[in-house]
């Protein structure tokens, strides 16, 4: 008679114990990268961390990513803080799931194919070239807000390349997205418990932003019905809804749609060229090389597209910085199903995070992992995972305009750095803000002067 031996039980992930709970709900509401951070430091590559009645399974390990992302990313919906996150946003295509997500991704994916945005980087050379123009007005005198002007410019980029609009006019629409990424961590950390009508300070803030990019959303409407065009995103939102039966559904789908496109379309790379500007700083050594690559490349003239395959170092410089400062900082799931990932059990409903932050700082595969190098992207490191770096999320939840961010990130890089120096005033240090997006907080002040 022959036995078959039963598979060993998956194992439960090491965490902080109970008694933590107050420790972590402050962290997860005041210092979410330390909690991230320090997790992953002192338990390893996966970590069961209960925090009140949440209970998140946080796994830091290329082969997690890739399974939870890509392998049975079916199995995995957007889970903590994105959830929280439609009461703020709405169902666009960063919240929504299944059959609507899918309809959604396939009505924007066609504005961001290579001939397109090929076509449109002249758009992206001339707002890096009025960025370059604004910020020498202020050589030599007074620190500017970097990333105020690093917002005008993608928003810019934005409004002329995928909605065919002046997004300039609308003056408040920086703003309005921060109350929005306010009330967002807000729902993420209070679990969705405070309703939206009680009239604390930041959901006041919130309403009066939420009315305003109603405002924004219903203007770009209305002008783009009046003179649609074939290939913007306005236009073709607009048909998509139009097939809707309820047309009250319509508009709610139109607004979502609009509202996430306008939000990640300008902070995820406002943020990314940001903190390239500070790395920048504190090592001129790379500045410099990148200015010498700019001008071997390209010359006194315009960076256009059919530069940026010789700006390869500039390209590595990007990537090192994501790496450091990944836009998309964590990627929180909810299993549908039960689950096994690296050997340790996952609940059915249970909330999974991969966190790029804690995962591009892991010393297995990133030697010296605080040290800011661009010669990590050259080439050479064969057998890195692929999954060891995901600036961009990865599987089929894949960030789909990252091509025309990177575009915009090189081309505004090598118009800046060719021509001036951006330098923080002494004793500044400018601190990550994980928000949606991985942003600085408060701004990045900086001194203009010519090189």
């Amino acid at each position: 008679m022959t036995t078959t031996s039963a598979r060993p039980a998956p194992s439960v992930p090491p965490g902080p114990p109970l008694r933590a709970g107050a420790r972590l709900f402050k962290q997860l509401a005041t210092d979410r990268l330390a909690l991230m951070s320090e997790a992953a430091r002192d338990y390893g590559d996966a970590v069961k961390i209960t925090i009140g009645p949440k209970t998140l399974y946080f796994f830091n390990h290329p082969d997690h990513a890739r399974h939870v992302l890509a392998d049975n990313a079916a199995n995995y919906h957007k889970g903590i803080g994105l959830v929280q996150a439609r009461r703020a946003i709405g169902d666009g295509l960063l919240t929504s799931e299944g059959a609507l997500w899918k309809e959604q991704r396939n009505v924007i994916r066609p504005v961001f194919r290579h001939q397109r945005i090929s076509a449109q980087a002249d758009v992206i050379t001339e707002e890096a070239e009025a960025l370059a123009a604004r910020l020498a007005a202020h050589a030599g005198g007074p620190p500017v807000d970097v990333v105020a002007e690093l917002t005008g410019l993608t928003l810019g980029v934005l409004g002329r390349t995928l909605l065919d609009a002046d997004l300039g006019r609308f003056t408040g629409i920086a703003h309005a997205f921060e109350a929005v990424q306010d009330q967002a961590m807000f729902e993420m950390v209070t679990l969705g418990a405070v309703p939206m009508w009680v009239p604390l300070p930041h959901q006041l803030r919130f309403r009066k932003a939420r009315r305003e990019l109603d405002r924004v959303v219903a203007t770009l409407v209305a002008e783009r019905r009046a003179a649609m065009g074939e290939d913007d995103v306005v236009s073709r939102l607009i048909r998509s809804v139009d097939r809707e039966a309820d047309p009250a559904v319509a508009r709610t789908r139109l607004r979502d749609e609009l509202v996430t496109l306008l939000l990640a379309g300008h902070e995820t790379t406002a943020s990314t060229l940001g903190w390239a500007f500070h790395l920048l700083d504190r090592h001129p050594d790379v500045a410099d090389r990148v200015r010498d690559e700019v001008a071997s490349v390209v010359g006194d003239g315009p960076v256009r597209f059919a530069h940026l395959h010789g700006l390869a170092y500039t390209v590595q410089v990007l990537q090192e910085v994501m790496r450091l400062y990944p836009p998309v900082w964590i990627l929180p799931r909810q299993a549908q199903a039960a689950d096994v990932v690296g050997g340790y059990g996952v609940p059915a409903g249970a909330d999974v995070v991969i966190c790029p932050f804690t995962l591009h700082r892991h010393p297995a595969f990133w030697p010296d992992p605080e040290r800011f190098d661009p010669g990590r992207f050259d080439g050479s490191a064969e057998g890195r995972p692929k999954f060891a770096h995901l600036p961009f999320g990865a599987g089929p939840r894949f960030c789909v305009g990252n091509s025309l961010g990177m575009v915009e990130a090189t081309i505004v890089l090598a118009t800046v750095v060719r021509s001036l120096r951006l330098a923080a005033p002494a004793g500044a240090s400018p601190t990550p803000e994980p928000m949606l997006s991985l942003r600085v907080r408060g701004g990045l002040s900086m001194r203009v002067s010519r090189r």
